[in-house]
């Protein structure tokens, strides 16, 4: 069955990087749109980064500059960098598949990773 596996997440202090992966198995990777969302602690879950053949998507303003991602077809992976992370990075980063183009509602995302556990401490 189509599966997506993050993994990279922890426990980092404020200013650290870290670098989350997803990693595809079952299906056309290059074919799809991939998204980063993000569920902080009492939070709604959101939209945060998304790539797709029109380039890179932004959701969130906070992480304009700090973080990107990027893709390596050929491994069937989505990268989340992330830099200068903050207190207000602290979420559960999930990945998501869908076609044609990126979107920021996590409903129009059929696929998802289980979630991998990042915590910033200052």
């Amino acid at each position: 069955q189509v599966q997506l596996v993050e993994s990279g997440g922890g426990l980092v202090q404020a200013g650290d990087s870290l670098r989350l992966s997803c990693a595809g198995s079952r299906f056309t990777f290059e074919k799809y749109v991939m998204g980063w969302f993000r569920q902080a602690p009492g939070k709604e879950r959101e939209g945060v980064i998304c790539s797709s053949r029109d380039g890179i998507t932004y959701y969130l303003d906070s992480v304009k500059g700090r973080f990107t991602i990027s893709r390596d077809n050929s491994k069937s992976t989505v990268y989340l960098q992330m830099n200068s992370l903050n207190l207000e990075d602290t979420a559960v980063y999930y990945c998501a598949r869908r076609l044609r183009r990126c979107s920021g509602n996590e409903n129009e995302y059929r696929t998802w990773g289980q979630g991998t556990q990042v915590i910033v401490s200052s």
